[in-house]
Order: structure tokens, then C-alpha cells, then sequence
């Protein structure tokens, strides 16, 4: 049945141009909120609170679905079921389910205003959010961001970051990528490639602009192609290009951007995996992807990762986490297919 449902889902979010989609949160079939509600709130009742229920509910419903039971419990709890949660939930756990109270834009803007707001910049949020999501997903944070914090996307990103770094971030958020097309430009793609090559590897310094415009403003299957194509011209591939010609910031910015135009899941993959094998394993960036992507393409993320580290995620999350932490995150991830 969930993979009917799931194949469904792929069916109806396909069309048009936006990125298929893979998720391994999808609605849950008999949904009664007020049922889930009524439990929600007996378990934050209960003495030492039931998080095994807060966690089997909220992993198990779809954004929507969440804000539907929220809504069922001020109804009847006659309070706020988020502050309820927060005063019955701490920690890592804490974090996870209020991450799941929040719809994927909201929640990815409020990554980048946490990693923006404050002393210092967090680059690394910054770069893997806004360098890995589509142009539709963009669209939709900014509108977020503006809704949620009163700001201007660009104006804060553009206020925190410079240089060429600053140029990149701002060309992404701008949106002005080509949406795919059913034919292919043979001579467009040769054109670029060269490009490419000719403001990079050919030349003593880099002209960024040029590969700044290119990387922004064409369509991911054009680059897919175009990345093919450069290595007739480099003697190295676009990643190792990126390597040997800028540094810092922009470096890791163009990297993730190439990562994800090669193979977006596989990138997401990686990250998990560094992060849970790193020493004081990265939480954040663990809780970040599973949370922001549970609705969006986690399903593919858990293949990419079996096929390439020999493991599942949820084996490795069962090895290198612990508690309800765990078991929050075993709930997103869903059984291993």
C-alpha cells in the first residue's frame, strides 16, 4: 500500500518541471487529528511524558497532517500543542519534533536566519541549503523567509557574506535558473563547457562571473551534459577544476552546487555519513537533512547511501545515535527498503 501510495504521490508531483519526489514521510491513510491529538496530550501527561507516542504520531504524518492535529489539540486542549511539546521535550528530541512542526520552506528559512543572525555567519548552513535546493524550493523560502521574519532573503544574505561568495549565494537566490527543455542545444552545451574552461583551468586566475552566470542561470539536465562535455576540454573534471581554481567558502559552495547537479541524493548521503562518522558526531546536520528532505527525496537519500557505504542509514543511525534521538530519527527514515 505505501508504495502505491508513494508511486502515486511520484505520479502527481511529477508533473511539470519540478524535481520528482521520494519521501519517506507520505499521509498516513485513516488520519483522524482529533484521535492523535487525544493521544498527544494524554502522552505529554503522562508522568516522565510518553515520547514513544509523540514520536510514532509526528514521524508518521505528513507536514499538513501535523498542523491538523495542532489544530484538533488547541481545540480541545484549549492551549498551544508546539509550546506543549516544548515544555514536555528536551534535547535533540526537542529539536527534532518541533523541526516537524514546521512546514520544509519554513523550516529551511529558519535554518538560514539561525545561520545568518547573531555573531559570525554558520557558512556551512548557509552553503548547504541554498546551494543544494531547486529553484522551486527557493521561490518558496524567500516568500517564507519574508512572511516569517519580516526581512528580504537577499538583503540579509548579501549583509553577511562578500566577495565572489557573496555574488554566488546571491545569484542562487535570485532564481533565475532555465527551466528544463525538451530539446537539447548541442551548441549551447559545447558553448558553455567551453566557457567554463576558458575563464578556469585555460587561464592564470579565474574569471568567477562567468562561471557564477553559467551555474545559475542554466537548467540542471543543460549542466549535467555541459559538466560531460567539459572534460573533452579540461584535463580535469568540473569538482577538480573548482579545486585547483578558487578557495574557501566558494570553493565548498561550488562543489555543492556541482554535487548536487550530479547526483543530488548521493550528496545528502555523504553528508549523513560524515557527519555521524565524524568525532562529536554532527547532529545538526544529521537532524537538518532528515528533517528538511523526510518529505522531499529521504527515500532516494537511504538507497544512495545503501549502495554506496554497503550499510543502511538506518543501521548506521542505529550505531552512531541513541535514546529517542534515535528512535525520532528511525521514525523519519521509515523501514529499510
Amino acid at each position: 500500500m505505501a508504495f502505491v501510495a508513494e508511486y502515486l504521490g511520484q505520479l502527481s508531483l511529477n508533473i511539470g518541471n519540478n524535481e520528482p519526489k521520494y519521501p519517506t514521510v507520505v499521509p498516513v491513510v485513516d488520519f483522524n487529528p482529533d484521535r492523535d491529538a487525544a493521544r498527544i496530550e494524554t502522552a505529554i501527561k503522562t508522568k516522565g511524558v510518553d515520547e514513544q507516542t509523540i514520536i510514532d504520531i509526528l514521524t508518521k504524518r505528513t507536514y499538513n497532517q501535523r498542523r491538523d492535529i495542532a489544530f484538533a489539540y488547541e481545540k480541545t486542549a484549549k492551549k498551544d500543542m508546539i509550546s506543549a511539546l516544548k515544555g514536555a521535550l528536551s534535547g535533540s528530541l526537542e529539536t527534532v519534533i518541533l523541526g516537524l512542526m514546521k512546514s520544509t520552506s519554513q523550516y529551511d528559512a529558519s535554518e538560514i536566519r539561525e545561520s545568518i543572525k547573531g555573531l559570525g555567519t554558520d557558512e556551512e548552513t548557509l552553503i548547504e541549503i541554498l546551494c543544494s535546493r531547486s529553484s522551486e524550493e527557493l521561490v518558496e523560502i524567500k516568500k517564507v523567509y519574508k512572511e516569517n521574519f519580516k526581512k528580504d532573503l537577499e538583503k540579509d544574505v548579501a549583509g553577511d557574506t562578500s566577495g565572489n561568495f557573496a555574488k554566488l549565494l546571491l545569484a542562487l537566490v535570485q532564481t533565475k535558473r532555465a527551466e528544463p527543455s525538451g530539446i537539447i542545444d548541442y551548441e549551447k552545451i559545447d558553448d558553455d563547457a567551453r566557457a567554463l574552461y576558458d575563464a578556469g583551468v585555460k587561464i592564470k586566475g579565474t574569471d568567477v562571473p562567468t562561471w557564477i552566470s553559467i551555474m545559475s542561470e542554466r537548467s540542471v539536465p543543460h549542466l549535467q551534459k555541459v559538466f560531460q562535455r567539459y572534460k573533452s576540454y579540461s584535463p580535469y573534471d568540473m569538482q577538480e577544476s573548482i579545486v585547483k581554481e578558487v578557495k574557501g567558502d566558494l570553493q565548498k559552495s561550488f562543489l555543492v552546487l556541482v554535487q548536487c547537479f550530479e547526483n543530488k541524493q548521493l550528496f545528502f548521503a555523504k553528508r549523513l555519513n560524515e557527519a555521524m562518522k565524524s568525532k562529536g558526531a554532527k547532529e545538526k546536520i544529521v537532524t537538518r537533512i532528515i528533517v528538511s528532505r523526510c518529505e522531499v527525496d529521504l527515500q532516494k537519500i537511504c538507497s544512495e547511501y545503501k549502495a554506496n557505504f554497503g550499510q543502511s542509514l538506518q543501521k548506521t543511525i542505529v550505531e552512531h545515535t541513541k535514546g529517542d534521538y534515535q528512535k525520532v530519527l528511525l521514525g523519519l527514515c521509515g523501514p529499510e527498503q
